[in-house]
């Protein structure tokens, strides 16, 4: 099942003052991204965070647990939000952390055109 793009959207509202945040649609799902990094995916309208060391010494500090479950098949681990996306002070402190602490984009290549 395909996510609707009303539920990425209140993601982004949720998550709305963390850094520069967008969305792009794959393969009938969407990709979060905060300052250029993928810190989420919506699957099934289903928010997936990636896993980071400190994120998950936040996660852990929650009062409720946070399941972990894969995006889609074969897929690793993430952090679902369930009744979490809701918390957006939470939600927020959680994409900060993940964006700060995931590697920055590496350069796209761009390929040179050889003379004929």
């Amino acid at each position: 099942m395909a996510s609707d793009a009303h539920f990425v959207d209140y993601v982004l509202e949720q998550m709305q003052g963390v850094g520069a945040l967008s969305s792009r649609k794959m393969f009938g799902e969407y990709a979060i991204y905060c300052d250029q990094k993928v810190v989420a995916l919506v699957c099934d309208n289903q928010l997936f965070v990636k896993i980071t060391a400190q994120g998950q010494t936040f996660v852990d500090k929650a009062y409720e647990p946070i399941l972990l479950a894969p995006a889609y098949k074969d897929a690793k681990p993430s952090f679902l939000m369930n009744e979490k996306l809701d918390d957006q002070a939470w939600l927020q402190e959680l994409i900060r952390i993940t964006a700060n602490n995931l590697p920055a984009p590496k350069p796209k290549t761009v390929k040179k055109i050889k003379p004929k």
